[in-house]
C-alpha cells in the first residue's frame, strides 16, 4: 500500500515519510498474519480454553492486541472516537490476572476477529493521515512501532501457549539448519573496558532500553554457545537436582516445592533416554540443541555445578555488541544490518532452537554464536532502569516491574520477531518461570594472568 496521494510528486521529506508509512503498514500486516496463523490453527473451543493458569486463553490475547491498538493508535494518536469502550476493562492486563481471565465475559472468537479487523481499518486510516512528527509519540512512527512490537510479543506468548496445550500438533515449520562447520573454542575472553550500553538513537526502542550510557566491564570469559541439552543432561545425571549446595535458598525451595527433576516438557523412558514434547509431538531430546524451558534457578544451579556463573546483563550486551578491533559498539553482533534469516533463528521460522554454528553470519567479532534468537538467555541482573531512565509513554510498560522480583533475559528466542530482537532489547520475568523459551550460557571471571 502507498500513502502518497495519486498524481502528486513528493519532495525528499515527503518521500521519506511515505516510505516510513509503507514500512509501518507492511509491519502491521505481517504481524497480523502471524496472529491469525496462531489463532486460526485451533478451533473456537480451543481458543477459549485456558491451557495453563500461567497463560491467558488465546482469544483473550487476540482481543487484547486489538484493544491496545485501539487505545494507542485510534484514540490517542488519531483522536478518533472509541470503537468498544465497554471492553477496555476486560482487556486491561493490570486489572485481571491470567488465571482469572477465563471467567470474564470475553468476546467470542468471532467477535474478537471482527473487532481486531475493525480496529486495524481505523488504525490504517490514522497512519495515512497523521503527521509523523511534532510529538514524541508519533515521531519516527514510534506509537505504530510500539504496537507492532506489542502484538509480536503477544504472538510469542501465544506460541508458548501452543507449547503448553494438550492435543495433537497444529503448527509446522521446516527443520533448523545444520551447523556450518566444526565447533570453535568453548569460550572467549571479552577484554576489560568501557562500551556503550543501551540506546538513544533506535527509533522504536522502548523506554527501558534508554538512554545510552557508558559502562565499564572488567575482563571476563563467556561461552561461545548456549548450554546444550547434552550438557544439561550431564548435570541431571550427576545429581544436579538433588544437591542443595548447588542451589540458592530460593532456588532450592522451588526445586523441592515443585519437584523439579528436569527441564519442563522432558521425560525419561525406561531405557534412560530423554524425550521432549514439542508443540504436540514427543521426540528424542536433540543433544546439540540449546536447552530450553529452564528457570533462572536451574540455570544458576547448573552454572555453579560447572564452576561458572551466569553473565550479568552488561556482560551479555558487551559480548553481543562490542567490537574490540574497532572499539565501536554495534547495533547487532554481526554489525548494523537488521536481522535476516541468515543472521539468526527468529520469527517462528523453525519452532525450535538451532545448534551452535547454524547461523555463522550472525557470529560476533569475538566468535560468540547466536546471541540473538534460539533461546532467551537468563542473566544474573535484576530488572531496573538505566541511569537517566524516564518512563514513556506509560509507567506500566517497564517501571512498575523494576525491583528484585525479576531477572533480565536477553537475546530473543526462535519465537521472537526481528522487530523485537534488538541487541539492546530487555526482557524480564520471574526467576521461577519455565514456560517461556528460555535457556542460558555461562560466564566466568578472567584471571589476572589471562588478561596480561
Amino acid at each position: 500500500m502507498s500513502f502518497s496521494p495519486a498524481g502528486t510528486t513528493a519532495g525528499p521529506d515527503r518521500r521519506d515519510e511515505d516510505a516510513l508509512r509503507d514500512r509501518v503498514a507492511r509491519e502491521l500486516d505481517r504481524t497480523r498474519r502471524r496472529t491469525r496463523h496462531l489463532t486460526d490453527a485451533v478451533d473456537d473451543e480451543d481458543l477459549r480454553r485456558q491451557h495453563s493458569p500461567l497463560m491467558s486463553p488465546l482469544v483473550w490475547d487476540l482481543a487484547h492486541v486489538g484493544s491496545q491498538e485501539e487505545l494507542w493508535l485510534v484514540r490517542d494518536v488519531g483522536g478518533r472516537d472509541p470503537l468498544r469502550p465497554d471492553i477496555d476493562d476486560l482487556y486491561d492486563a493490570f486489572r485481571h490476572g491470567r488465571a482469572d481471565r477465563p471467567a470474564l465475559p470475553l468476546l467470542s472468537p468471532t467477535e474478537a476477529r471482527r473487532y481486531v479487523a475493525s480496529v486495524r481499518t481505523k488504525a490504517l486510516d490514522v497512519l495515512a493521515d497523521v503527521p509523523l512528527e511534532g510529538r514524541r509519540l508519533v515521531t519516527g512512527a514510534f506509537a505504530f512501532g510500539m504496537i507492532v512490537q506489542h502484538e509480536q510479543q503477544h504472538d510469542e506468548t501465544m506460541l508458548a501457549t501452543h507449547q503448553l496445550r494438550r492435543g495433537g500438533p497444529v503448527l509446522t515449520a521446516p527443520p533448523v539448519p545444520a551447523p556450518a562447520g566444526p565447533p570453535g573454542p568453548s569460550e572467549v575472553l571479552v577484554p576489560a573496558g568501557t562500551f556503550t550500553m543501551g540506546t538513544s538513537v533506535e527509533t522504536w526502542a522502548l523506554d527501558n532500553e534508554r538512554p545510552a550510557h557508558p559502562v565499564h566491564v572488567p575482563a571476563f570469559h563467556i561461552d561461545t554457545k548456549a548450554v546444550t541439552n547434552a550438557r544439561f543432561a550431564e548435570f541431571i545425571d550427576d545429581g544436579g537436582y538433588d544437591r542443595p549446595e548447588l542451589w540458592s535458598g530460593e532456588g532450592w525451595a522451588l526445586r523441592t516445592g515443585s519437584d523439579l527433576r528436569a527441564p519442563l516438557f522432558w521425560r525419561r523412558d525406561t531405557d534412560g533416554r530423554w524425550w521432549r514434547r514439542v508443540f504436540g509431538r514427543w521426540e528424542p531430546v536433540v543433544p546439540e540443541e540449546p536447552v530450553v524451558h529452564v528457570s533462572f534457578h536451574e540455570a544458576e544451579a547448573f552454572a555453579t555445578w560447572c564452576g561458572r556463573r551466569l553473565p550479568t546483563e552488561a556482560e551479555w550486551e558487551k559480548a553481543a555488541r562490542f567490537d574490540p578491533r574497532s572499539g565501536e559498539t554495534r547495533r547487532y553482533p554481526w554489525g548494523d544490518e537488521a536481522p535476516t534469516e541468515r543472521h539468526a533463528n527468529l520469527g517462528q521460522r523453525h519452532l525450535r532452537p538451532a545448534p551452535a554454528g547454524a547461523f555463522p553470519t550472525g557470529t560476533s567479532p569475538l566468535g560468540v554464536h547466536q546471541l540473538l534468537g534460539d533461546v532467551w538467555e537468563w542473566t544474573s541482573t535484576t530488572f531496573r532502569g538505566y541511569p537517566g531512565f524516564a518512563a514513556f509513554p506509560y509507567r506500566e510498560y517497564s517501571e512498575v516491574f523494576f525491583g528484585e522480583e525479576y531477572r533480565v533475559l536477553r537475546g530473543g528466542s526462535f519465537g521472537t520477531d526481528h522487530t523485537v530482537a534488538r541487541a539492546t532489547f530487555r526482557n524480564w520475568d520471574y526467576p521461577r518461570r519455565r514456560q517461556i523459551f528460555a535457556g542460558f550460557r555461562c560466564a566466568r571471571d578472567a584471571r589476572r594472568e589471562e588478561v596480561g
